[in-house]
């Protein structure tokens, strides 16, 4: 039940990042997750889109650098705590988190953390038996 998040390489120069929003922009692509990383020369980041293969089609036509990358997204309870919380429940099954991101929900009850880990399947069932619920590409995440 992974989600799929669009892993783009950005050039670190002025534009660059305004360009690839445009593309997604003028194409009807809605971006429902961001991040972005950056080092000298070049940026990460990382998207999740409400259609990823029109995203696809679109930034590599544009000759965009980008791949699919699986992650796990659940939702968080919106109270002090709840990260951490979630982030021992993996660490104590001996889940290792490589980066995550994170946002609140439009309506300022939840809170959603996307997560990359080696075993999405392992982090699912761990987050699921701890009573969270992890989110599929069909799951509203309410912006």
């Amino acid at each position: 039940m992974a989600i799929q998040q669009l892993t783009i390489f950005v050039e670190n120069k002025k534009g660059k990042l305004v360009e690839i929003t445009k593309m997604l922009a003028e194409n009807g692509i809605n971006m429902r997750a961001l991040s972005i990383a950056d080092t000298r020369d070049f940026g990460i980041l990382r998207l999740i889109v409400d259609d990823i293969q029109k995203a696809l089609v679109v930034l590599a036509e544009n000759g965009v650098m980008v791949k699919i990358t699986d992650v796990v997204a659940a939702e968080l309870p919106h109270k002090p705590g709840s990260l951490n919380a979630t982030l021992t429940v993996l660490a104590d099954a001996g889940v290792n988190v490589e980066y995550l991101y994170a946002f609140l929900s439009s309506k300022g009850q939840g809170a959603y953390v996307v997560l990359r880990v080696a075993d999405n399947a392992a982090a699912e069932k761990v987050l699921n038996e701890a009573g969270y619920r992890t989110l599929s590409m069909d799951d509203e995440m309410e912006f």
